[in-house]
């Protein structure tokens, strides 16, 4: 029989800047002002966020100047790299390993770009052996950290000896338009910022010493695809840079969508809803999280670690579901024998649900 992969250690970590949604909203009233109608509440997306603080890989004032999108992706690679290696060893010091103990680097990431990809930036600083294997991931968007979570699993699964590394990083304030003021940007400007998580998954034969952290077995992921949604999410990209693309519909599409794909995919696992203890979401935004409570029937404080995570740091794409994980495990409410999933959307329109279990 096999035995499933375990995550052993998770990490986070945040850059430097951190800044108070008050004041993301007086600059954008000065850089958006002449643009605005007259009356228009547009700018209330920052007071119904509900989020009271972010952390940014650049100080607040530098978003609101134009930048070349090569200076842009310079301070992403730059930054990725750093913020990156100190989530890395953080995770490696937490599961009691050292870079040459890992077999496979997972890096997901979606707001910029580099060849060689930054996995291979963060080999060379952590001390990577020569013979590790890479898997960079981009363009998943806020679903990438579940997604890289699976695919961690995936690689420990096929080879039950191997130390899986899994670094989910995203800038995304380096790809704010400062002349965009479309409502979209404002919302994003509102709603987004920087963050880095970082994974430790261990195969079957992998002998677990004793963590800090409670060990979660990973049972079963799915992928989720859903037909004639390319437009919901994403980026459009010019000589600017990126654009952020995202539609008023992902509540409804939550509503609609998620509780029958969720049933589906613990259905061919023996499992029903009501045999889910806790559901580990991605905070998109507090009309996401409304529409998860309302679709699975969930009483408002059974994601409450989502709130939180989504008032202290926004949304900050892919990390940001482990973010949340790491509050579950920090309280020990994922206690033995407790099934949990996590579960995030991003373009596509898509889902990522993982199924794990609490070890004892």
């Amino acid at each position: 029989m096999t035995t499933n992969p375990h995550l052993i250690a998770l990490a986070t970590a945040v850059p430097p800047y951190a800044v108070h949604q008050d004041d993301v909203k007086r600059l954008a009233e000065r850089l958006f002002a002449t643009a605005l109608d007259p009356g228009s509440r547009l700018l209330d997306v920052f007071d119904n966020a509900e989020i009271e603080k972010r952390h940014l890989c650049v100080p607040l004032s530098w978003l609101f100047e134009k930048h070349p999108f090569g200076e842009q992706n310079a301070l992403y690679i730059e930054n990725a790299k750093q913020l990156g290696g100190a989530v890395a060893q953080s995770a490696l010091e937490r599961a009691g390993l050292s870079a040459r103990d890992i077999d496979h680097v997972v890096f997901v990431s979606s707001t910029g770009l580099a060849t060689p990809s930054i996995d291979a930036l963060l080999c060379n600083a952590l001390g990577c052996r020569i013979d590790v294997k890479r898997t960079p991931i981009w363009g998943l968007g806020c679903a990438g950290g579940a997604a890289g979570l699976a695919r961690a699993r995936d690689f420990a699964l096929a080879d039950p000896s191997a130390r899986v590394l899994l670094v989910a990083l995203e800038l995304c304030s380096l790809t704010f338009q400062p002349d965009d003021v479309s409502k979209r940007n404002v919302v994003a400007a509102s709603l987004f910022a920087d963050g880095a998580a970082a994974a430790i998954v261990a195969g079957g034969d992998v002998v677990r010493r004793t963590q800090p952290q409670r060990a979660l077995e990973l049972m079963a992921s799915q992928s989720i695809l859903w037909k004639d949604t390319l437009d919901v999410m994403g980026w459009t990209i010019d000589g600017d840079g990126l654009h952020v693309v995202f539609s008023r519909d992902i509540p409804s599409i939550v509503r609609q969508e998620v509780r029958p794909s969720l049933a589906a995919f613990l259905d061919r696992n023996g499992l029903a809803i009501d045999d889910v203890a806790h559901l580990v979401t991605h905070p998109g935004g507090m009309k996401v999280l409304r529409a998860y409570a309302e679709a699975l029937e969930l009483a408002p404080e059974r994601l409450h670690h989502a709130r939180d995570v989504l008032r202290d740091y926004g949304n900050m794409s892919s990390p940001s579901c482990l973010f949340v994980l790491e509050r579950y495990l920090g309280a020990d409410d994922i206690g033995a024998g407790d099934r949990a999933v996590i579960s995030a959307l991003g373009p596509g329109f898509s889902a990522e649900y993982v199924l794990v279990r609490g070890a004892s």
